[in-house]
């Protein structure tokens, strides 16, 4: 896999503006409905955008991502985090690099998260049976698995409104869509031009990136996670605690071992 290299290092940048503390507030919000976890393993935890609020929140998180880059930068940002702001209560935190389709931990979990469309980067119908049996193995009876995707309309929408184009000082793109609209599978094209050296010098440095993501139907995940063993699935639209239409851009799922 070759994303996530490079990007790695400036993706705190270009996604400045993601809804973090919405994600939180939502994984909160369900823990409140169906019991307040101690430990907490997130896959695709990136650079630790989610992960490290949860430490410094009290939890003990285990961070789970396949890429070893995104995971450097998650350790270094954890570790200023801990010498920098001692007022917090604080959790634990293992960083692991696994593929999330098949992520063993030595002991069960209380709830698993995966938010930022992660799932979405599963390509096949037997990824996602993988991940949500895989998931059911590591969960504590009566655990929860949080985890939002794309609906299939928002890949249609992106490949209708693309180009997408960012010019800040200190970094820019231009991004490109191509969708398989027979798999509702699009592939995302960048190429990215970060500065480097000191501020004041105009120099860039230009890398491409690639990321292909799938969008599947939303009834058929519900029925795979009912095969994979969870009791009790519902799907949210939004960051909203009501249920999602075909108007809904991400759609959560709450889903009971």
């Amino acid at each position: 896999m070759s994303s996530y290299r490079k990007f790695a290092y400036v993706y705190d940048e270009l996604m400045e503006d993601m809804p973090y503390p919405e994600w939180l507030r939502f994984a909160r919000k369900a823990w409140e409905r169906h019991g307040m976890p101690h430990s907490v393993a997130e896959l695709g935890c990136g650079t630790g955008a989610i992960t490290i609020p949860l430490v410094n929140s009290g939890f003990e998180v285990t961070g789970i991502d396949l890429s070893s880059d995104m995971l450097a930068v998650a350790r270094s940002k954890m570790e200023a985090t801990s010498q920098g702001r001692r007022l917090f209560r604080e959790g634990s935190v293992r960083w692991l690099q696994q593929d999330m389709r098949d992520w063993r931990l030595p002991e069960p979990v209380d709830t698993v998260i995966s938010f930022c469309d992660c799932v979405n980067y599963l390509l096949e119908e037997e990824d996602i049976a993988r991940v949500f049996r895989s998931t059911y193995e590591g969960l504590e009876p009566g655990g929860t698995f949080l985890f939002d995707v794309h609906h299939p309309n928002t890949f249609r929408r992106y490949d209708e409104e693309q180009p997408f184009v960012l010019d800040e000082r200190s970094i820019s793109y231009i991004w490109t869509c191509e969708l398989d609209a027979e798999r509702c599978e699009i592939e995302h094209r960048l190429s990215i031009f970060a500065r480097t050296g000191a501020e004041g010098h105009n120099l860039y440095e230009r890398f491409e990136e690639v990321h292909v993501q799938r969008a599947y139907d939303p009834e058929w995940m519900r029925t795979e996670l009912i095969k994979a063993g969870f009791r009790e699935v519902q799907i949210y639209a939004d960051f909203e605690w009501v249920g999602a239409g075909d108007d809904a851009s991400r759609l959560f799922y709450v889903a009971i071992k």
